[in-house]
């Protein structure tokens, strides 16, 4: 069987997802390596992506949709999900922290560095261990206990409101969002100029 057009929706959000906080890491390490600021534009656009677009739209859309069908369907999934309904509820917590930190090494300097990257680690940790436990367990068992019209609703409400690191167009709303992000970050992370070195 095909795999359903919302579950494959679902995944390449969370890759798009995934990809943009490992690159946040990789530009912080890069920019601790050769001793330097990073590029604090581009963290700010990265980190108010996964504030604009995961936070306040994909999370909304598993909590509200398809976690209360999947307890109709797969009772014995019930704390996973409350596990992960907790999580999303304290998203909007710890991503302003994280903006937070960032602009408090942006704006007071070296010594709130340490603070911002330790919290980004432990963010970046917590989100994809998230993101597995909704792709190893969760997902399956979606597809596993759905019918063709939960998967017609859930594709019409993924659909509605497309991520731009996935599928960027002149119709997505975070189009320049999505070409600030590609096009600052430096090479070879993004398209930017590369960091001197």
């Amino acid at each position: 069987m095909n795999m359903p057009n919302a579950l494959r929706i679902i995944h390449d959000e969370h890759a798009a997802l995934a990809a943009v906080l490992r690159s946040m890491t990789l530009l912080v390490r890069d920019a601790r390596r050769r001793n330097r600021t990073p590029e604090f534009r581009v963290l700010r656009a990265m980190l108010f992506y996964v504030d604009e677009f995961p936070e306040r739209l994909h999370h909304v859309k598993e909590s509200t949709m398809l976690f209360p069908r999947l307890r109709e369907c797969a009772p014995g999934a019930a704390a996973v999900l409350a596990r992960l309904d907790a999580e999303h509820k304290s998203g909007g917590t710890r991503i302003r922290e994280l903006e937070h930190k960032l602009l408090a090494w942006e704006f007071l300097g070296e010594p709130r560095r340490e603070a911002f990257e330790t919290t980004l680690d432990t963010y970046v940790a917590f989100y994809l261990e998230h993101m597995r436990i909704e792709e190893q367990e969760v997902l399956p068992l979606a597809e596993a206990h759905f019918g063709e019209p939960d998967w017609m609703m859930l594709e019409r409400a993924f659909g509605a409101h497309r991520d731009p690191l996935v599928t960027p167009g002149p119709e997505a709303p975070y189009v320049e969002l999505f070409r600030s992000i590609v096009n600052s970050t430096p090479a070879p992370y993004g398209l930017g100029e590369p960091s001197p070195t």
